[in-house]
């Protein structure tokens, strides 16, 4: 059977390895036959507990095998998985929660109790599923040992939802982006292929589970058969002990962001190890400074590099495999689209770009996300008829990233028409700090600008004017940002001001605000 749902790449590799390790976490694994028994039993508990094809079921999990096990059982149960973010506030969770409208949520007693008090806007339907996550014994609450080695059959199609992926959002709220089966698939089987993974290749999950490069970790791993090793969080506090995990645990496909990577380079003393069987280096989600990627590339001589980009809401898109050593001032490219998949450029008359013009990069086909739940205008203003092509079927995604195509026809990334950042590979959108700050009482004005920074991209920057007669403390806005935002998105700077500048219509005036955040990048670097 051809895979036409992201499982099915699991079913097959536990037909044809049934005793390979698929995934492995800090001693303990499970094989392929495991993997498959143990999310058989999941999903058919979650069926009996009502949970029914177009559900939406969370994770709410470390990430460890049983959250693994998880995200394939619940695929298996007809459902769409919500991966959250275990480092988020209780609040940003408990509106994940009840904005996509669970049916169901696969956590452990702890994590759940912590989870409550942010609950009570959640429907009493709600079915909250506790899970025991201990190495690899993992039960969930009305599972049957005996009887649940056949997977169910909920009546899947490609185009169900296979996940919902929750990105910062303008508006102060996070959103969820919807990717189906067909969408995920399109790009795990070109990264198969691309890459020729194999079933001997094990690739490393460094990336947490709801950001998008978990995507190709686990389910690109699944599909060759390979085995997929979660990166503890203790082994990525210090570069050295992340090159000693790399090695001690025969890594040969690594992907995170270009940070990560950076401070291998700079501090993992990657000199004490052969990394004999690393063979494939792949990075995507921010800039990667070409001064850091040379140092890194003439410390890893052996494997091959590439620069993946793409949004969330299109997976992955173009591709730049870095043949040589870049020159110190030269950016390196986004690339060209991968197969199945068109880019294009358009300027800001409406036509196509031509070669070396700046132009707002778009998106065709069957990768893309369906929308933003809930979120239908936006959804229109994102995902929209070809402007070249009205007449043709389908939709492109509107990126809202300029780039410019050079003459061997690779993409280069220039900026943003918007005020959404990268840091340390995360997107963000400045505006959802900037209105968590507004409902701060004694906030009058506020705006958040990006400092460029060498090694992880940007870091954020607050400038603050308080209302008439308070008293702000940078350590209270702080601790308020840290009450409804992940710690990624906290500033980590404040600056308080009488008042901000403003342009002649009186907005609070950006480009003066950046310009100051480049002047302060200066002396950093300096």
């Amino acid at each position: 059977m051809t895979p036409f749902l992201l499982h099915h790449w699991l079913q097959s590799s536990a037909a044809r390895f049934p005793d390979r390790v698929a995934v492995s976490s800090q001693g303990h694994s499970l094989t392929y036959a495991q993997l498959e028994l143990l999310s058989n039993r999941l999903a058919n508990s979650l069926r009996r507990q009502a949970v029914v094809t177009g559900d939406r079921v969370g994770i709410d999990l470390e990430k460890s095998i049983a959250a693994i096990v998880a995200m394939f059982g619940i695929l298996k149960a007809g459902a769409c998985y919500v991966p959250l973010d275990p480092r988020a506030p209780v609040k940003r969770l408990g509106y994940v929660v009840g904005n996509c409208r669970m049916r169901g949520l696969v956590t452990t007693p702890e994590r759940l109790a912590r989870l409550i008090p942010a609950l009570e806007s959640v429907p009493a339907a709600q079915i909250l599923f506790a899970a025991t996550d201990s190495r690899a014994d993992m039960t969930w609450q009305g599972m049957e040992s005996d009887t649940d080695t056949v997977p169910p059959d909920p009546g899947l199609l490609e185009q169900d939802l296979a996940y919902i992926l929750y990105t910062s959002g303008s508006t102060g709220q996070p959103k969820g982006v919807m990717l189906s089966h067909r969408a995920a698939l399109t790009f795990v089987n070109w990264a198969l292929d691309y890459f020729q993974l194999q079933p001997q290749d094990v690739l490393a999950n460094h990336a947490p589970l709801h950001f998008d490069l978990s995507i190709f970790d686990i389910f690109a791993a699944t599909a060759a058969g390979a085995c997929v090793a979660l990166v503890p969080a203790s082994a990525s506090v210090f570069p050295r002990s992340l090159a000693d995990w790399i090695e001690n645990n025969g890594i040969s496909v690594w992907y995170s962001v270009p940070s990560i990577l950076t401070q291998l380079a700079l501090n993992g003393a990657l000199n004490r190890h052969a990394f004999a069987r690393l063979r494939l280096v792949l990075f995507a989600g921010e800039v990667f400074p070409t001064r850091h990627l040379r140092n890194l590339l003439q410390q890893w001589t052996r494997p091959r590099f590439f620069n993946l980009y793409g949004p969330t809401e299109s997976n992955v898109c173009t591709v730049f495999e870095v043949r040589e050593l870049p020159a110190e001032d030269t950016p390196i490219p986004i690339g060209s689209a991968c197969s199945n998949t068109e880019v294009f450029s358009l300027n800001d008359r409406g036509a196509e770009a031509a070669v070396g013009e700046d132009g707002e990069l778009y998106v065709r086909g069957p990768s893309l996300m369906d929308g933003y739940w809930g979120l239908a205008e936006q959804t229109a203003r994102n995902l929209l008829p070809d402007p070249r092509h009205p007449e043709r079927a389908g939709r492109v995604y509107r990126t809202g990233d300029i780039v410019r195509r050079d003459a061997a026809g690779a993409y280069h990334f220039v900026g943003r028409r918007d005020l959404q950042v990268k840091s340390r590979g995360y997107r963000i959108e400045l505006g959802d700090i900037e209105a968590t700050l507004h409902k701060h009482a004694g906030v009058a004005e506020v705006a958040i600008v990006a400092v460029p920074h060498a090694e992880f991209g940007s870091t954020l920057h607050g400038i603050i004017a308080p209302r008439p007669g308070m008293d702000l403390q940078r350590a209270e806005l702080a601790a308020w940002c840290a009450t409804y935002l992940p710690p990624y998105m906290v500033p980590a700077e404040f600056e308080i001001r009488e008042s901000l500048p403003k342009t002649s219509n009186g907005k609070v005036d950006r480009a003066v605000l950046q310009r100051e955040a480049l002047v302060i990048s200066k002396k950093r670097s300096d």
